[in-house]
């Protein structure tokens, strides 16, 4: 069957509704309403964001349109807080492992795009793929995300193999214990076999909900081109039953301040359809160029650092229960100074050439990358630089691994459950890290900073269980979670 023409039916309903939860002409009339809000104005929405809901777009609008830099710090401070109350002081790690660069669609920003005739194809076969995991788990990589382009041989069958093969990989100590996925909007019989398989996160990027530039940017004749088929990707995921789904949008090919209140929308249909189920992780790249694709070099509407850091406060301040992943596209120093803003998730010795774990430095496969990287550091200095600025490395899989998704996680979130999950669990898969693959220097600060964690939790309860699994993990146990 043609890849297009399987999912026309389905793709002809969407095209029936008289409208869908994007709105292009409220969102710019809300943010034309909150054009210069008053120190006042700001100050009563941060108000209602301390109490850790969701905001309402208007309120949103609001601090998209605020150009004060006193309560721009003000908004800083609290996105620190919030981030600290719901998820602490740790970072959780993964890194990207791309399976296939071919592609049908014809995106024009993208690198991977069907008529980039500079872009050498590849897609990997299994053994190329047990090869691809045994490098990352040498290098102490837990998590992953595979990428797959859209193409009719990266179909739903070959999806399930080559999550099967990832699962399946050991290598000393380790393994991949949480697989998420980046791939197609795909059906809902598609996505309860994904289901079925156990992946994690089901990842779909709108990319842009501006409707116009969508349309401008995805050809017609492409499965890409239906922006409804995409925009309803997660309603499609949950309806599956996959518990939990992840949000992005790719920040330069429209207005910044507009993509922002598309993830707002997005997250409060969500939740407002699935009984409080809003996206489980909310990511926000900006494009970086890629070989062959002169729109990705001077895109249009590129987002300065300044406003990449007001927008990463934003969606912490509107979303504060949601994970936020800040990726290895942007440099070291743009990564540093938005970790404080509300980051939970960060990539780590990240390479995204098709095949690319096979070579040791980034960006060394031009013509086998969607785009280029700024943060081209190894695993183990990101782990460390990161626990030296006051953080906790996780490579923590619990929650999934333990059914605390969906729902649960989501009212977990809400109440703050850090301190009695995600902390310990940070602790023991941050104690195997240094066991297993860290440096010296990694290993003497890291011991450190477990220390400082665990003093935190004298006299409670879960001290005693913190303590004496970081005893078992000593004498070569592997995998303890609470």
């Amino acid at each position: 069957m043609d890849y297009l023409k399987q999912y026309e039916d389905e793709m002809a309903a969407y095209d029936r509704q008289d409208h869908d939860f994007i709105d292009d002409d409220k969102i710019w009339s809300q943010l034309k309403a909150a054009e210069n809000p008053s120190r006042e104005a700001v100050r009563a929405v941060l108000q209602k964001a301390e109490k850790t809901v969701r905001l309402e777009p208007e309120e949103t609008a609001i601090l998209l349109q605020n150009s004060d830099p006193e309560t721009i710090t003000e908004m800083y401070e609290l996105a620190n807080r919030l981030k600290q109350e719901v998820y602490g002081d740790r970072i959780v790690f993964f890194a990207p492992l791309y399976i296939s660069d071919e592609c049908a669609n014809d995106c024009k920003y993208c690198g991977f795009r069907r008529s980039n005739h500079m872009m050498h194809r590849k897609t990997l076969s299994m053994d190329e793929i047990d090869k691809e995991v045994r490098t990352m788990i040498r290098e102490g990589q837990k998590r992953t995300v595979l990428v797959y382009g859209e193409a009719p041989s990266t179909g739903i069958d070959f999806l399930c193999k080559s999550i099967e093969k990832v699962y399946s990989v050991k290598e000393g100590n380790g393994e991949i214990r949480r697989a998420n996925i980046n791939a197609a909007p795909l059906s809902v019989p598609e996505l309860r076999r994904l289901k079925e398989i156990g992946i994690g996160t089901f990842q779909v990027f709108q990319e842009t909900y501006h409707h116009e530039t969508y349309r401008h940017l995805h050809p017609a004749n492409t499965v890409k081109g239906n922006y409804r088929w995409r925009l309803y990707a997660m309603d499609r995921a949950l309806e599956a039953g996959l518990g939990d789904v992840g949000i992005g949008a790719l920040f330069g090919l429209y207005d910044w301040r507009f993509e922002v209140m598309g993830l707002l929308y997005h997250t409060i249909h969500l939740e407002e359809t699935f009984n409080g189920v809003g996206p489980h992780t909310i990511s926000f790249p900006r494009i970086t160029p890629a070989t062959g694709t002169p729109f990705s070099d001077h895109p249009e509407y590129a987002v300065s650092d300044e406003d990449f850091k007001k927008l990463v406060a934003v969606l912490r301040l509107s979303v504060p229960y949601t994970g936020m992943i800040c990726t290895a596209r942007e440099t070291k120093e743009v990564r540093d100074s938005v970790l404080p803003l509300g980051v939970s998730q960060i990539d780590g010795g990240t390479r995204i050439g098709v095949g690319g774990y096979g070579v040791k430095d980034a960006n060394a496969l031009p013509d086998k990358e969607q785009f280029s990287l700024g943060d081209t550091r190894s695993l183990d200095d990101v782990v460390l630089e990161t626990g030296e600025m006051g953080n906790i490395p996780s490579f923590c899989t619990a929650c999934y691994r333990m059914g605390r998704v969906g729902e649960e996680f989501m009212g977990l979130a809400k109440s703050k459950f850090v301190h009695h999950f995600c902390i310990p669990n940070a602790i023991f898969t941050f104690k195997e890290y240094l066991l297993d693959y860290a440096g010296p220097e990694t290993r003497e600060k890291g011991e450190q900073i477990i220390a400082k964690h665990v003093a935190r939790f004298a006299g409670e309860p879960i001290y005693d269980t913190i303590r004496e699994n970081l005893r078992r993990l000593e004498n070569g146990e592997r995998d303890l979670r609470v």
